[in-house]
């Protein structure tokens, strides 16, 4: 097999004793663990190692592979500049990952590196490998803002790599867990860490992949997970494989969790497409949603589905719809999400044309098309896509933020010609102070200027 085995391995500094200088003794557990795990990777005898970390460059579009010919790093940022490490790439397989990735659609290659030093989350896992003798040449791949699945066909790309060159090779996922266990840890406490970290370790210890794919992505966010796009791309490594799973150590006791695990490749295994699994998942979940689109929505989608298609805006609304759309004015915000994560939003907070009808065709064209966060949606893109519609009721001036409610109530914060929109009931905006922040700063509005609020309601179609 040209892939080996796998490593999901976490990466705090103060596991390091340079760094740690006696406090790792708070995480012996990983640290016996991160060994055990590193000696196991010196058995397989690898010829190259695959790390993906979180800590990488990453951009939102394009999967960044390290470039050149060999990279340092050390731990000066966490206090110990003599602990240090110099690496070499895998020049040939880098050159055969970027073309498989091209010619699979990703937009992956060599672009855009900011810093070639070697981040922690590539150096932890080094460091403790180094230790059990694996020196072997690297390749350094970086996540990405796609979706599970496409972070899931990159993994498959390398495989593919891999065994173009006949290579035996190893891969290292680097990534931490939830950042939110404990109320005095360096981030805080959120109910979705320990339910993020029970889930990702039953399915480390099962070696259930499936569930690295199709995790809710609103407890991903909240539990303020690290690595799992990491696992994801190791899961597509190992697409076909079976694998004898073992989950060494987990340990949340500083407030972020860590989770060392090990995968063996033992064969072939057809029923071990978690990518196929997934995707025939999403399909269906897409489809009876579609079904159940009220007008809002449909109209949302048949505006924004031709204009993609044809260049075109819609020339006519389709028949039938209810009087509130067509005989009513008022502001609307479309807002679009693939695979869990924002794709676009656009809206008015007033009406600009004559019926809220067409503000969603409008605004519709504007959020697949216009939003500066994002490039323009494809044809390709169409089926994956999952719309909301908010309109909104009519502003009112409120005198003070304690007649705000982030769940039922939008705010408008306004400084001279300058206004800041926030819509209610977003999932991370918990506090009115949050939605207040949030709306001035998208105003350009400076915390020290005097501004006013207005609030106001909606009505939301998902």
């Amino acid at each position: 097999m040209p892939i080996l085995g796998a490593v999901i391995a976490p990466h705090p500094p103060l596991i390091i004793p340079t760094v740690g200088r006696g406090r790792e003794r708070e995480v012996q557990a990983t640290i016996d663990a991160y060994r055990t795990a590193a000696k196991q990777v010196a058995a397989w005898e690898p010829e190259a190692l695959i790390i993906t970390s979180p800590h990488q460059i990453m951009y939102t579009d394009y999967f960044h592979i390290s470039p050149g010919r060999s990279a340092a790093g050390d731990m000066s940022t966490f206090g110990a500049p003599e602990t240090r490490l110099t690496i070499r790439y895998d020049e040939g397989l880098r050159e055969e990952l970027v073309r498989r990735a091209e010619s699979a659609g990703l937009r992956a290659g060599t672009l855009g590196e900011r810093d070639p030093f070697l981040d922690h989350g590539t150096f932890l896992p080094l460091y403790f490998l180094r230790e059990a003798g694996v020196d072997c040449p690297i390749l350094r791949v970086g996540l990405s803002g796609f979706s599970p699945l496409d972070h899931y066909r990159l993994g498959q790309c390398i495989t593919q790599a891999v065994e173009t060159l006949g290579r035996k090779a190893v891969f290292i996922a680097s990534g931490d867990l939830s950042h939110k266990l404990r109320e005095d840890g360096p981030y805080g406490f959120a109910p979705e860490g320990p339910e993020f970290d029970c889930q990702i370790t039953e399915a480390m210890a099962a070696g259930d992949f499936l569930r690295f794919l199709t995790m809710d992505p609103t407890l991903c966010d909240r539990a303020a997970e690290c690595g799992l796009r990491s696992f994801q791309i190791m899961a597509g490594a190992l697409d076909g494989l079976a694998v004898e799973a073992e989950l060494l150590s987990y340990e949340g006791v500083t407030g972020v969790g860590y989770g060392v695990a090990t995968f063996t490749v033992t064969g072939p295994n057809e029923n071990r497409r978690f990518g196929e699994q997934c995707a025939e998942l999403e399909q269906v979940r897409l489809a009876e949603k579609k079904v159940s689109e009220d007008p809002w929505v449909k109209l949302a989608r048949l505006s924004l589905e031709t204009y993609v298609k044809t260049g075109k805006r819609l020339e006519r609304l389709p028949e039938g719809l209810p009087a509130e759309m067509t005989d009513r004015a008022a502001g609307a915000f479309v807002s679009l999400h693939a695979h869990g994560r924002l794709r676009g939003c656009i809206g008015t907070t007033g009406p600009t044309t004559g019926s809220v009808a067409w503000e969603i065709v409008q605004n519709a064209v504007s959020a697949c098309s216009r939003d500066p966060r994002f490039i323009p949606v494809g044809v390709e893109e169409l089926d994956s896509l999952e719309y909301g519609v908010d309109v909104l009721g009519q502003p009112e001036p409120i005198s003070s933020p304690a007649e705000l409610d982030v769940k039922k109530y939008g705010v408008i914060v306004s400084c001279g010609g300058r206004r800041g929109l926030l819509l209610p009931d977003l999932e991370g905006v918990d506090t009115v102070e949050q939605q207040i922040d949030i709306a001035r700063q998208k105003g350009g509005i400076s915390s020290r200027e005097k501004y006013t609020l207005e609030r106001f309601e909606v009505v939301r179609h998902l």
